[in-house]
């Protein structure tokens, strides 16, 4: 099949999908998108036994879907630098110390206590997962993606520091997961069985610092060029280009790209950014085109990952280990969140009730899928830690995001 045939055959499914999530279900669309693309997927998976051949062709074809290279060097980019473009910058200023906090402290924790957790569940459960492997699960599940649930929280009135710091700390936290995990992985490929800290901790520096000094950079070069000339059909050219020429460059100087986005569409995106160099025709035009492009991509990912349902390989003996580590993921995000908001409580500006509810709003999506099939597969344990991956992603999008409203009506009951 040729590539345009099956971007053709994502775009109609994805359009399908969507309308039966509009029409009927009523869902937020990344949950109901999914919600239908698994449904659809499972349905496959019952048709084996009626007709193996249809069945064989499209599991051949699903698998064949690059799906961490179509993340990273496709979609990441885009949605990164649209969510931040849309993010208020002079609002997410004001809550920068819980932001940064919980994203870089946050994600650390989270990803220590998540493979401290598994490496001793897996022992008891007798599966053959080594420490640093345990570690590279804990990167690749502590990122959050938000956009699931996004749709939910706007409708009920929450506070604008919670709303902030879950949007917030997505936006920075798929940049550091990613940094985090490939640090890690780079260690598992140079072939040490231990944990170096210091190794971790300069290709951290390197991959992070240079990415959002990078960032720095391209948004100036945007805000610059957009400043300098008064014509919507180019300067929406203009951002498409930064984005993609910049997310390239990135990657070429081996810095953060997903950083580099981030800080990149907050510079672009700020209300005094824009004032000054965009005209009001321009910005509408900009303002339109992200915002169409973020929820395009959304769509087609949430689709992605319900179809990725064929391709997984789950074993029977295998769904008590699922279970724990859901658990185990959930338990650690809470101390993640809790542990840095008791100890900067006097600086932070968020209510008592904001690590629940930034626990239960921290969706995993495609990006922690993505770095999983990522994994090379001389390792020996990928298959299991992307079936842990997809049991945990599967479980937040649908069971933590369909039953979010009810916790922000019992959290917030005057929202």
């Amino acid at each position: 099949m040729t590539p345009f045939a099956l971007i053709t055959l994502l775009v109609v499914a994805t359009a399908g999908f969507a309308y039966l999530n509009t029409r009927f279900l009523k869902l937020p669309d990344a949950i109901g998108i999914m919600a239908v693309s698994v449904c659809f997927s499972l349905l496959l998976i019952a048709s084996n036994a009626i007709w193996p051949a249809g069945f064989t062709l499209v599991r051949e074809t699903v698998a064949g879907i690059d799906f961490d290279s179509a993340v990273f060097d496709m979609m990441l980019s885009f949605l990164l630098f649209a969510g931040a473009f849309h993010t208020d910058a002079a609002k997410l200023r004001v809550e920068r110390r819980s932001v940064m906090l919980f994203a870089l402290v946050g994600v650390l924790l989270s990803t220590v206590l998540v493979g401290t957790g598994l490496y001793y569940v897996a022992g008891l459960l007798s599966f053959d997962l080594p420490f640093t492997v345990c570690l590279l699960f804990g990167a690749l599940i502590s990122p959050t993606d938000p956009i699931a649930v996004l749709g939910i929280l706007s409708k009920f009135k929450l506070p604008e520091s919670v709303k902030l710091n879950i949007v917030g700390e997505s936006l920075f936290n798929d940049g550091i997961g990613v940094v985090v995990f490939a640090s890690i992985y780079q260690l598992i490929r140079s072939g040490s069985d231990t944990f170096d800290g210091g190794q971790v901790a300069l290709l951290f520096l390197r991959e992070a610092g240079g990415g959002i000094l990078f960032g720095f950079i391209l948004g100036y070069i945007l805000y610059w060029s957009l400043r300098s000339i008064n014509h919507y059909q180019t300067e929406v050219i203009i951002t498409v280009a930064g984005v993609m020429g910049g997310y390239w460059l990135a990657q070429q100087l081996h810095t953060s790209g997903p950083l580099a986005m981030v800080v990149a569409g907050l510079l672009t995106g700020d209300e005094k950014s824009r004032h000054q160099s965009m005209s009001e025709t321009t910005e509408e035009y900009i303002d339109r085109f992200w915002e169409l492009i973020d929820s395009i991509l959304n769509a087609l990912l949430f689709v992605l990952i319900g179809l990725e349902l064929l391709v997984v390989d789950f074993e029977a003996n295998q769904w008590l280990l699922y279970l724990l580590v859901i658990a185990i993921v959930l338990l650690a995000r809470f101390l993640a969140i809790f542990i840095p908001f008791r100890l900067a409580r006097r600086w932070l500006d968020l209510d008592r009730k904001a690590p629940l509810m930034l626990t239960w709003g921290g969706l995993r999506g495609g990006i922690s899928i993505a770095m999983a099939l990522s994994i090379d597969s001389s390792l020996p344990q990928k298959s299991l830690i992307v079936a842990i991956t997809y049991a945990v992603v599967l479980f937040s999008v649908l069971g933590q995001g369909l039953t979010m409203e009810r916790l922000i009506r019992r959290l917030y009951p005057g929202g």
